[in-house]
């Protein structure tokens, strides 16, 4: 790794103190990672991080340096390639292992491989019908806004932002309710780092079990016209692009969700033309996921003025990248070419939707809680550690309690101009697993749900 002069250390980092890599993960990098951020960019277009205890890896911070990456054939997405995990180095029960080892989905595959896998999956995603879409989208978010709107105050994200996201997948992707039950408590447990081994197995035994039923049983859902794509898939191809696609989904979903209405609380509702803006600014400033996209140089070679070896880690920072192009090139909201997505032939196949389903959760639970609004002070919020995503703890609000849970979405309604906070942070701040299993929904939520749709 080559060596550069930098600015100090932001406080509590251990390359405060030596020449380590500096990490990505703790309290002190989610209290302030645009701090980290800054002072990776001092290193150059790539910076030497740590992703967790003994897993190296080195950050794409620049834009330009970052698509560069991701559009280049010579670099590789299979992490059979990762040298440091095969050589050992890597601890094989390391919490990063989980969503950075080689799984037989389009993530992880290149050439035709991959060209076979990303064209069976994008042709399904784009025959989600965008009006079906939302109304799912606003059935689900009148569900779980009727599950809180008589209290007057919520966790926005054990209560909404983390629920919401699963159960809109379970329903276009055609999982019946002791299906459902077990997708959602798998996903949550592998994405929290709670037992993630486990939680990965009951995830992928449950898709397994929806996978089987829809050879039977076919129908109108994403895993039904995924199973008829020309590409042939194999039951255990199926069954790891299903869970790509309901895993992968569900964490930035629900983070986008979050960090679009932590945005929206904590600022002037007036710089927002409507909720997409909104949404847009979010992807630029707060992306939901700031640090992934996994790539591998296929051989030694000089990539942004540095040497990188084969089979070296390699991330593209998204949140890193954004804020150096919106410093140099005047960004503004309006502009769409944040790599909140990431860019080039691994590009995020949910883009669409996952906007789409994130713009109507919101305008849908601004509509039916006019006053919402931050039960704390901002300053006393935390957010999650961990080297990729970008969520919440916990977003305490408080409305005036309502009854009725029908009625038309809105736009973004007015700030309110005074608060008086009457809970303590304590009090709204959630333990991060039991936030995480409450949010998850728990066996028997996706049931709840149903027979609540279908009264």
């Amino acid at each position: 790794m080559d060596v550069h002069s930098a600015p100090v250390p932001p406080p509590g980092c251990p390359a405060h103190d030596s020449g380590a890599r500096v990490p990505l993960y703790g309290p002190d990098f989610a209290a302030d990672p645009q701090a980290y951020y800054d002072h990776l960019r001092s290193f150059g277009p790539t910076a030497p991080v740590e992703l967790a205890p003994g897993v190296e890896a080195t950050l794409v911070t620049d834009y330009t340096a970052a698509l560069n990456l991701v559009r280049e054939p010579a670099f590789r997405k299979d992490a059979r390639r990762w040298r440091d995990l095969h050589s050992g180095r890597v601890p094989a029960d390391s919490p990063v292992v989980p969503l950075l080892a080689y799984r037989p989905n389009c993530m992880f595959a290149d050439g035709a491989e991959h060209e076979r896998l990303r064209r069976a999956v994008t042709d399904s995603m784009a025959r989600i019908d965008s009006r079906r879409l939302t109304r799912i989208t606003e059935q689900v978010s009148a569900y779980l806004i009727a599950q809180v709107g008589n209290r007057g105050s919520a966790d926005l994200m054990a209560d909404y932002a983390r629920q919401l996201p699963l159960f809109v997948f379970n329903e276009l992707f055609g999982c019946p309710a002791d299906i459902g039950d077990r997708v959602l408590v798998g996903i949550a447990g592998m994405f929290d780092g709670v037992d993630a081994a486990e939680s990965a197995r009951l995830l992928y035994a449950a898709v397994g079990e929806l996978v089987a039923l829809k050879r039977e049983q076919p129908g109108d859902d994403v895993t039904s016209w995924l199973m008829e794509h020309e590409a042939g898939l194999t039951d255990d191809e199926m069954v790891h692009q299903l869970s790509l696609l309901l895993g992968a989904g569900a964490e930035p979903l629900r983070n986008l969700i979050g960090n679009t209405l932590h945005r929206i609380l904590t600022r002037d509702r007036g710089a927002y033309q409507d909720v997409r803006d909104a949404v847009n600014d979010t992807l630029w400033k707060n992306p939901p996921i700031a640090n992934f996209a996994a790539h591998y140089p296929a051989e030694d070679r000089r990539f942004a003025g540095r040497q990188v070896r084969a089979g070296e880690l390699m991330l593209v920072g998204f949140a890193a990248a954004n804020a150096g192009m919106a410093r140099t090139e005047g960004h503004h909201t309006g502009n769409r070419a944040s790599l909140a997505w990431s860019a080039g032939p691994h590009a995020c196949p949910s883009q669409r939707p996952a906007t789409g389903i994130t713009v109507t959760a919101v305008e849908n639970l601004l509509g039916r809680l006019p006053d919402v609004e931050l039960a704390v002070p901002e300053p006393l919020l935390t957010w999650r550690p961990g080297p990729f995503h970008r969520a919440l703890n916990a977003l305490p609000v408080r409305f005036g309690a309502v009854q009725a849970m029908e009625g038309p979405t809105v736009p973004l309604p007015p700030q309110r101009t005074t608060a008086r906070v009457e809970h303590s942070a304590d009090r709204h701040s959630a333990d991060r697993h039991g936030a995480d299993r409450h949010g998850a929904g728990g066996p028997g939520k996706w049931s709840q749900f149903l027979a609540w749709l279908r009264k």
